[in-house]
């Protein structure tokens, strides 16, 4: 287990899991017919996964965490933070008719606010996640337009591919 206690590893997949399904949500706007069946195997696995996480975080809430009041305060500055220039970012980008990129630009935001929270949390995993994301983020424009996809479905199937397996790998610690 990477998580310091075993309810936040717990948590941890339940929040991983819940937003892989988003972004595999997301993949479905424009993806190649022949990721449909894929993307929606993703999503519901990533929603299992969220819900055995959630089961955990319940079974395990008296185990203890890592949030204190400092914790919980920095918490929600980071997170705060990361939806404010989300959204800044996207209202730019729709004002400058460049739409297509927002996935990409929420990948982006939503990896280096991950920077900050594996510290606060003293998770590894999370660091890991921070930078795979982030990295995805970065190279899911050229990649898509290198294929004539579309920003979207590869934003999508990367940053859900990442959070899964994270939330997967959080499951398995908690249990084993």
């Amino acid at each position: 287990m990477t998580a310091e206690f075993v309810r936040d590893a717990a948590a941890t997949a339940a929040v991983f899991g819940f937003f892989a399904s988003a972004w595999f949500g997301w993949a479905q706007d424009e993806p190649p017919k022949a990721w449909k069946r894929a993307l929606v195997a993703g999503s519901v696995l990533s929603l299992l996964t969220a819900a055995v996480g959630g089961f955990l975080t319940w079974r395990h809430w008296s185990d203890g965490t890592v949030f204190d009041a400092g914790t919980s305060r920095a918490f929600g500055v980071v997170v705060g933070i990361e939806i404010a220039a989300a959204a800044l970012g996207a209202g730019l980008l729709a004002r400058r008719r460049r739409s297509d990129l927002i996935p990409a630009w929420v990948a982006f935001v939503v990896g280096v606010h991950l920077f900050p929270l594996a510290w606060i949390l003293r998770d590894p995993l999370i660091g890991v996640v921070a930078v795979l994301v982030t990295l995805a983020a970065i190279v899911v424009v050229p990649v898509a337009r290198s294929r004539s996809l579309a920003v979207s479905a590869v934003t999508g199937v990367a940053t859900g591919t990442v959070l899964l397996a994270a939330a997967l790998f959080s499951t398995a610690s908690v249990l084993l």
